[in-house]
């Protein structure tokens, strides 16, 4: 068992190192970025320092990648992806990427239920929608807009928005969310901006 986790621990090295040169990033950067000094960096790379999670996590969030990545966890052999609902905002929204950093994507669920009077708000970020089932109504600045299955949305989420059930049936959609602005790339022809065309 020791001799296994010595084997993982020892594969952590190479694996960081091949992680940070993909994307670039000098390791002066990462440590300005994770609080790791530059020396420990280069040691952890090298094998000469062993890993600890105090130091892998700042990593792992740098890097975006889940911490078992940084570790080499073998596969469960399952390849379900097990997701946590959560409730909010009288919806279920139940998270799509596991990836942390980047662009998110989740689906939500309204349920039956009253109309309810729409409370924009606004925060960072960049977002798309695309309606599976059912009406959603949204509120985006001075438009009031209701879309059926089918129908997407794109904005910039400072712009005061708000979104809920068009009726009183459920409605459940999907949303790409990118915190910090990210924008999805679209490939269609210019000008085509007829529904079908992606």
């Amino acid at each position: 068992m020791d001799e296994k986790l010595d084997d993982v621990l020892a594969a952590v090295g190479p694996r960081l190192k091949a992680l940070r040169l993909r994307r670039d990033v000098t390791l002066t950067a990462l440590a300005e970025a994770t609080g790791i000094s530059v020396s420990t960096l280069s040691r952890l790379e090298s094998g000469q320092r062993r890993p600890n999670l105090e130091l892998l996590l700042p990593l792992a969030k740098a890097h975006q990648v889940p911490l078992d990545e940084l570790v080499g966890a073998p596969a469960t052999g399952d390849p379900r992806v097990h997701l946590r609902p959560m409730t909010a905002h009288g919806m279920t929204i139940i998270p799509l990427t596991r990836k942390p950093g980047g662009i998110q994507a989740y689906k939500h669920i309204v349920p039956a239920g009253p109309v309810e009077e729409p409370s924009p708000q606004v925060h960072e970020g960049y977002e798309w929608l695309y309606v599976l089932n059912g009406r959603l109504r949204m509120v985006l600045g001075s438009q009031d807009l209701v879309l059926g299955a089918g129908e997407a949305v794109e904005f910039d989420t400072r712009v005061p928005h708000w979104f809920g059930r068009a009726d009183g049936k459920a409605v459940e959609f999907l949303s790409l969310f990118g915190s910090q602005g990210e924008r999805m790339h679209v490939r269609a022809k210019p000008g085509s901006r007829k529904s079908g065309n992606g």
